[in-house]
């Protein structure tokens, strides 16, 4: 019976983070949209490029390329929210738990994204653009958390 407990346990850390992360991508996705629209930008397909060199798929067409990237995104910013529940078991809530989910997303993106050749090296993004890529992952970790926590 105890053994069923803690899996039950685990099985509903796991959920919370799915759903957090879910919420996170969301509001990332709100926040770099916003974003783009206001500096005129067209929509990245970063993601979708380093899914692809990782997984050897390249869609065809310019609008498939944004449908991938987009589909990688949110796959990625969910499966994101499990670190973040296990996180929240480890007691790290609040403004730690969110300090530490961010640097380790972002941390990962600065480090594979140059690494996979899908984004220049860090040290030629320039400040503003480190600056809102830093802003758009604080309002992933930052709703993530939130929602994280709401469940609790």
């Amino acid at each position: 019976m105890e053994h069923s407990r803690k899996f039950d346990r685990l099985a509903t850390q796991l959920g919370r983070g799915i759903i957090a992360g879910l919420v996170g991508t969301l509001a990332m996705t709100i926040s770099s949209t916003l974003e783009m629209k206001l500096r005129g930008r067209k929509p990245s397909t970063v993601p979708g490029d380093a899914a692809g060199k990782v997984l050897g798929v390249q869609p065809r067409g310019k609008e498939e390329k944004v449908r991938f990237s987009n589909l990688v995104h949110f796959a990625y910013g969910t499966t994101w929210g499990i670190p973040r529940a296990m996180l929240g078991a480890l007691g790290l809530n609040g403004l730690t738990g969110t300090a530490t989910h961010f640097a380790a997303v972002w941390g990962n993106a600065l480090v594979m994204q140059p690494a996979l050749g899908v984004t220049p090296p860090v040290k030629e993004w320039g400040k503003e653009a480190l600056a809102i890529d830093a802003f758009h992952h604080a309002v992933y970790a930052t709703a993530t958390t939130i929602a994280y926590q709401m469940m609790k």
